[in-house]
């Protein structure tokens, strides 16, 4: 099953790689997630249920249009924790609970300029053969401490057979929400379909997606995994007042 086409991003106003990415996924009620999202916004299912994501990977490249990347603040950690949603004209996207990433800079720039939830926090992504390892210890702003170890095998790549409605409901996501100014607001991310791989959980310990206003995950996790992919970022806009 291929994946929905992306959007097209005519000007970006920035360049990533997203690489050693890995998708854990929950089910979980919509009535809990529901009373977290702005009013616009409602919560997607597949397969009977919502879905809450931790997502760890490695941020490189990092750059604007017509300028080089800079080694250190270019490429650094990153796990956020998500789930999936329509606004009221059924455009699909991604809305963040959180993002922690391991550069000041990068979070005071996205928390200014997209209004996301950025968290200043220590972290490593390091691969060692066909194992990946995540680490996060939360530093600024608080709750301090909060944290994130997470150990991952990587399996064979997916076949086009088992690339299913569930696959692409969980990566195939081009566009984020947020809120600026009261407003809601998107940006699109274009990137090609995501080389998925089969992932097994060889280690998780984490309370990023333990904690209030989210319980604790019930049941196993599903996992995908990817070595990565270029993306196009655009600038947000505004949306259709309802």
């Amino acid at each position: 099953m291929k994946a929905p086409p992306p959007p097209k991003v005519a000007r970006p106003v920035m360049y990533h790689r997203w690489s050693w990415i890995t998708f854990i996924h929950w089910r979980c009620p919509p009535s809990v997630l529901q009373p977290l999202l702005p009013p616009g916004l409602a919560v997607e299912t597949c397969d009977g249920s919502a879905w809450v994501g931790l997502t760890p990977f490695l941020m490189q490249g990092v750059r604007a249009p017509a300028l080089p990347a800079v080694p250190w603040l270019s490429a650094f950690p990153e796990t956020n924790v998500r789930t999936y949603v329509r606004d009221r004209r059924g455009r699909r996207g991604i809305w963040f609970l959180s993002l922690d990433a391991a550069r000041l800079p990068a979070v005071l720039a996205a928390r200014a300029t997209y209004r996301l939830p950025y968290y200043w926090s220590n972290m490593t992504v390091r691969v060692s053969g066909e194992q990946i390892s995540y680490r996060c210890s939360r530093r600024w702003p608080g709750p301090r401490r909060l944290h994130c170890a997470v150990d991952v095998g990587l399996g064979p790549p997916l076949r086009e057979a088992e690339r299913d409605e569930l696959a692409h409901f969980l990566t195939a996501r081009y566009r984020l929400f947020t809120v600026i100014g009261g407003r809601l607001a998107a940006a699109e991310a274009e990137h090609p379909e995501w080389p998925l791989r089969r992932a097994e959980l060889l280690r998780l310990d984490q309370d990023l997606l333990s904690g209030p206003p989210l319980p604790a995950p019930p049941g196993e996790p599903l996992l995908h995994a990817s070595l990565g992919v270029p993306v196009r970022v655009g600038r947000w806009h505004l949306l259709d007042r309802p």
